[in-house]
């Protein structure tokens, strides 16, 4: 998942990768007038909304802070942004406490970040969702910080089995593409800690991402080849297992979705991201966590729903670039 400017929060690190993203989105600049109004579109149509059906997954942001300064993050993360500051365990207790008080049909609770594992407070909130019962899915690069919890996530795992599920970012099947993402020294490391994952039994995923060009099908027969060179247990040919994600960049036109795209389409806002899910943010310079309506815009005031989950059950109406590119006309969804 990509933006394709940088952000005055991200600051170099040691692995920054020098020249432009392998996965930079090719479209002419966005107009202004777009995107500029939650009811309407710059054609003046009916702006799409989505209401929550039911929510299915909960996640949870737990600080914009990574080890990696990759050359498009969406979300901004890098070794010094904190506009995400670390969330903390008693936060998310607290929303868990509300989906079982609120008889929430939440099955799945998702960790994003930055890196999870940068977290002090990470390896107590993933114990403590999956003491709840629930299903987890963290989304980590799987470099060093995942791998000074080894000791607690077999623990983990030895509890509670394929109800945690690790997602490792591996952005192309090949070092060099991956590498003009994330970096110089950042393709063995996560290679490393997804043999880990894998030698160790646990239930696993890749996030990939397809360069101008590729299609899925060459992408599937590429990471194939790798997850059978390197005993990696993944069905390449899973979609669940290895997820592409379609591209974004807010600055690069994209058509807005209006009510009439549903059926020109044939889509349902019930297949929207939104529809099923909601990430709780702590933003810097706020006293408590907020709700956001989804994992991709954390930043933007008009996707803030609120401060309790109730309050985050209204409709979101698709007034950003992201959800055009990713959601309806990417078909993508964060969750497992």
């Amino acid at each position: 998942m990509a933006l394709a400017r940088t952000s005055e929060r991200v600051r170099k690190s040691r692995n920054t990768p020098v020249g432009p993203s392998p996965f930079a989105v090719e479209a002419a600049p966005l107009p202004a007038a777009k995107f500029s109004d939650p009811e309407v579109t710059a054609k003046g149509e009916a702006r799409a909304s989505v209401p929550l059906v039911e929510l299915e997954t909960l996640w949870f942001n737990t600080g914009t802070l990574c080890n990696l300064a990759c050359a498009t993050c969406y979300i901004e993360s890098s070794p010094t942004n904190d506009a995400l500051v670390y969330i903390s365990a008693a936060h998310v207790a607290q929303y868990l406490d509300e989906i079982e008080s609120g008889g929430l049909a939440t099955r799945e609770i998702g960790f994003t970040g930055g890196e999870p594992f940068m977290n002090p407070d990470f390896p107590a909130m993933l114990s403590d969702v999956l003491d709840r019962g629930y299903e987890a899915l963290v989304l980590s690069n799987a470099m060093k910080p995942l791998r000074r919890h080894e000791a607690a996530l077999l623990t983990m795992r030895e509890k509670h089995g394929d109800r945690l599920t690790m997602r490792i970012s591996l952005d192309h099947y090949t070092q060099t593409i991956h590498e003009g993402e994330r970096g110089p020294r950042s393709w063995e490391p996560a290679m490393s800690g997804l043999r880990w994952l894998s030698d160790n039994g646990f239930q696993i995923a890749v996030a990939g991402r397809l360069p101008p060009g590729e299609t899925d099908a060459l992408a599937r027969a590429g990471y194939a080849l790798l997850f059978e060179g390197e005993g990696i247990a993944i069905d390449a040919q899973d979609p669940t297992a290895l997820t592409l994600f379609p591209e974004m960049d807010e600055t690069a036109d994209i058509a807005e979705i209006t009510t009439a795209c549903w059926s020109i389409l044939d889509k349902h806002p019930a297949d929207i991201m939104c529809a099923t899910s909601r990430m709780v943010v702590h933003r810097k310079g706020e006293a408590a966590p907020r709700v956001a309506a989804c994992t991709l815009i954390p930043y933007d005031p008009g996707f803030d729903l609120g401060a309790t989950l109730d309050e985050a059950s209204q409709p979101v109406a698709l007034n950003h670039p992201h959800c055009a590119r990713f959601c309806v006309l990417g078909g993508a969804s964060c969750s497992a």
